[in-house]
């Protein structure tokens, strides 16, 4: 049995809003606290119409502060959005407030388009080697308060919030191996590099401080239902989401619709395949197969479950097959 969490982007369906999504969120978190995942994350995106947890420190309070032993952090934060200090100053205020549960996964990538990386006030021409060292302040915000130093994180310093490094390629598996930091690769919508990154990860680790040995989280989604046949329609909603964003029109989360990928063209059918392919799409049993397959040939420490579903009944039914199927791989 792996150890499974729980990534979200309290995803907005048509018909709805974002306060309604913020409060499905937090639904969801209770529930998969009861069901045993072990952590609730949630991401960070910017001018999205469909995702409504694009201020995720703020998302994070909330579903902290409805939970009472779920861990709860950001999947991550996108570092270039953000100067160091201010992270550290907003998970520190998270970890005093939520002592013990608080995760802060960051990644390189902003998250957004290029005009929208401007408008939150970043300059788009930062020194590829920046987010490691911006890593190296944030860590050290964390950290004991050295003699000398005259910036500190208040909330923040001496708190050791515990950080990983987030990748959808191999930059990101040698930052977490140099550093000793915990990995999680977007296998849910980036599979093509997870196995070398996962290689490089481990073959590389440094022993740290924070880590003796690596540790290694991928992304999988579950679209599970009563049958493959149902599970098969519930599917579209994300399938619709990707192609919308492919070609430069992201939307609001559409509801499902029959045979939306056998009338496709060949190239979005082909698109979908390569996004798709760590996934489980069907009936209970079927998700315990394709889990346990993942689980072995992965050899992850912890999956982390995307299930991007309309309905929100649908949904959290989704994510109950997954514990139950996870709870019987023994």
């Amino acid at each position: 049995m792996a150890t499974l969490s729980v990534l979200d982007l309290s995803p907005i369906p048509v018909g709805s809003d974002a306060a309604q999504s913020l409060r499905n969120s937090l639904d969801l978190a209770q529930h998969a606290e009861r069901w045993g995942y072990r952590r609730f994350w949630l991401a960070e995106h910017h001018s999205m119409p469909g995702i409504a947890s694009a201020a995720t420190a703020v998302v994070i309070g909330h579903v902290a502060a409805g939970t009472s032993t779920i861990r709860v952090g950001a999947g991550g934060i996108m570092l270039p959005n953000h100067s160091p200090l201010t992270v550290a100053e907003q998970f520190g205020t998270l970890e005093s407030l939520f002592p013990g549960r608080i995760d802060l996964g960051l990644g390189r990538a902003p998250g957004s388009d290029q005009a929208t990386a401007r408008a939150l006030r970043r300059t788009l021409n930062s020194d590829p080697d920046a987010f490691p060292q911006d890593v190296l302040e944030l860590m050290a915000y964390f950290g004991p308060l050295q003699e000398g130093q005259r910036v500190q994180a208040v909330p923040g310093q001496g708190l050791n919030v515990p950080l990983w490094i987030l990748g959808s390629s191999l930059f990101g598996a040698q930052v977490a191996a140099a550093l000793g930091l915990p990995f999680a690769f977007a296998s849910h919508f980036a599979p093509a590099q997870m196995m070398h990154a996962l290689e490089i990860y481990r073959a590389r680790f440094k022993p740290s401080q924070y880590l003796d040995k690596p540790y290694a989280m991928v992304g999988f989604n579950v679209f599970g239902a009563d049958t493959d046949e149902e599970a098969k329609v519930l599917v579209t909603s994300m399938q619709q989401a990707f192609v919308n964003l492919r070609s430069g029109t992201p939307k609001k989360l559409q509801p499902p619709v029959p045979g939306y990928y056998e009338n496709l063209h060949p190239h979005d059918r082909s698109i979908l395949d390569e996004v798709l392919t760590c996934s489980a799409i069907g009936s209970p049993e079927t998700v315990r197969r394709e889990l346990k397959a993942f689980a072995e040939v992965t050899g992850a420490d912890e999956i982390i479950v995307a299930s991007m579903v309309y309905d929100h009944a649908a949904r959290l039914r989704s994510y109950q097959i997954a514990a139950e199927a996870n709870a019987t791989l023994g």
